[in-house]
């Protein structure tokens, strides 16, 4: 319940192809020193507590960059020490982008959260202090990736320019889902053998 781990394991194969990092004396690539910063509404985000686990398990460490009545009591803490130890949350933008190499953007789930409209700050206001723009894109590292789950609220957590810009990674993305989930079916479908 509350998690999406297809979305994560996709998200994970996509950093891994614009982020490659190798673990010494490992076969398989790690993300440890990798910092991740998810923007948006993570209260009601399966996308966020999937990738929270997975990428921390991975070595990654975890921002969760979103106005507190967006952030859970509490988030920090799904994986155990695990998680306790590599997710910290931020409620400014600037601070949450400071120096990251990927940035994960999620927009804002009004069909989740019905009856809770107090919790949402006006979608004006979100813009323009968490929207993800060409000028706060610049706190994160040079060579950062940016990323979005979809669907995207073009002008509200991520401006168009940046969505069609150069480091926008979110057309792999969709590729990555299309052949992680079929990779999932398939290990399903036929077990161990696959």
């Amino acid at each position: 319940q509350h998690e999406h781990p297809t979305q994560a394991l996709l998200d994970a194969a996509t950093i891994r192809r614009h982020k490659p990092r190798s673990a010494p004396a490992a076969a398989e690539a790690t993300f440890e020193g990798l910092e991740v910063a998810i923007v948006g509404d993570v209260a009601h985000s399966r996308v966020a507590r999937s990738n929270i686990l997975c990428l921390t398990k991975l070595g990654a460490r975890v921002r969760l960059v979103a106005p507190w009545t967006l952030i859970p009591r509490g988030i920090e803490l799904i994986g155990g020490d695990l998680t306790r130890e590599r997710v910290r949350v931020v409620t400014r933008l600037e601070d949450g982008l400071e120096g990251v190499d990927v940035v994960m953007m999620l927009r804002v789930q009004h069909e989740r959260a019905a009856g809770e409209a107090s919790r949402f700050p006006n979608t004006r206001e979100l813009s323009r202090t968490f929207g993800l723009s060409e000028r706060t894109l610049k706190y994160a590292k040079p060579d950062a990736i940016v990323m979005h789950p979809g669907p995207i609220n073009r002008g509200v957590e991520m401006m168009p320019a940046v969505a069609d810009g150069s480091r926008a990674v979110i057309l792999d993305q969709v590729s990555w889902g299309v052949a992680v989930r079929m990779a999932v079916l398939e290990r399903c479908i036929l077990g161990a053998a696959a």
